[in-house]
């Protein structure tokens, strides 16, 4: 068996090409949606994702600004410029790159975010909504999953899934919107006794823990969905994910390369997510300025 290779480039520009659309028709009512990103200290691969993001936003015909700060940064400034962008009227989507440097209490930046603009999906309101099936924003690395599952027309309803890791950014909503659509759905982690004891029962298996090629052949079902969240450097420079792709792509039904496979999703989705959020906007969902 030679596995479907699941190609999120192409996948992406599909869905990218349907979201220009909406955009299109909020700029002819005098509406440009509009990303603002904040990013602390000179992390590089930072810096590039947050190019990147400013890239898309531009192919689209959006608005992004970038708002950089020293490592050294006050907590207090930058969650001054949260409020001010909370209120500004012509940003729909705040975003702050994580990692933040060690003074940063994460989880206090991230709830200063509206969250009618929290395009990411990090707030507390958010996650809250994937437990009750009120989300508005869906975290954009989870959520991109899920469109590249339904574009290879992966069935879920009452499918075995298996999600290793446990992540509040990808592996717990992952998991959660697993559940939604009807999967029976088991959560590990790189310390679970006999790992593979649960990932060959898998017919939909996530895996986002962060270690290079840790999920071989042996371990997958034959024929299953297998979805790769990590992105490892090793010491030669090249990329690779959490899934060795040559062993696993003679077994699994469909796999996701790295790159090229969720990456690229992550940034439509938060593309996706700040185009509702401007609509929501327009169409008086959204509290502006919004509340935390």
């Amino acid at each position: 068996m030679t596995a479907t290779i699941i190609d999120g480039v192409a996948v992406s520009r599909a869905t990218r090409a349907t979201w220009k659309e909406r955009v299109d028709a909020l700029r002819a009512r005098g509406i440009t949606p509009g990303l603002a990103v904040i990013i602390v200290g000179d992390n590089p691969a930072s810096r590039v994702y947050v190019r990147n993001k400013a890239r898309a936003c531009g192919e689209m015909g959006m608005h992004s600004e970038i708002h950089e700060y020293p490592e050294d940064a006050r907590s207090e400034d930058v969650m001054a410029r949260i409020a001010a962008l909370n209120a500004d009227q012509a940003v729909h989507g705040i975003l702050v790159q994580l990692p933040l440097p060690p003074q940063f209490r994460v989880s206090d930046v991230l709830e200063a975010i509206s969250v009618d603009k929290d395009v990411d999906g990090f707030h507390l309101r958010n996650l809250g909504g994937l437990v009750t099936g009120d989300v508005v924003f869906p975290p954009c690395t989870p959520h991109g999953v899920m469109a590249l599952l339904d574009h290879y027309g992966i069935p879920l309803r009452g499918a075995d899934a298996v999600v290793v890791g446990r992540s509040n950014i990808v592996g717990k909503p992952q998991a959660l919107m697993l559940l939604a659509r009807d999967a029976t759905v088991s959560i590990c982690t790189s310390r679970t006794r006999d790992l593979a004891a649960y990932t060959r029962n898998a017919d939909v298996l996530v895996v986002a823990v962060g270690r290079p090629r840790m999920v071989t052949g042996d371990m997958v079902k034959p024929g299953a969905a297998v979805i790769d969240v990590g992105i490892n450097r090793l010491p030669d420079g090249s990329l690779t994910g959490d899934v060795d792709f040559d062993s696993v792509s003679r077994v699994a039904g469909h796999l996701t390369p790295v790159p090229g496979g969720v990456g690229p999703m992550t940034i439509t989705m938060l593309l996706a997510n700040t185009v509702l959020a401007a609509e929501r906007f327009s169409d008086g969902r959204a509290r502006q300025p919004a509340a935390h």
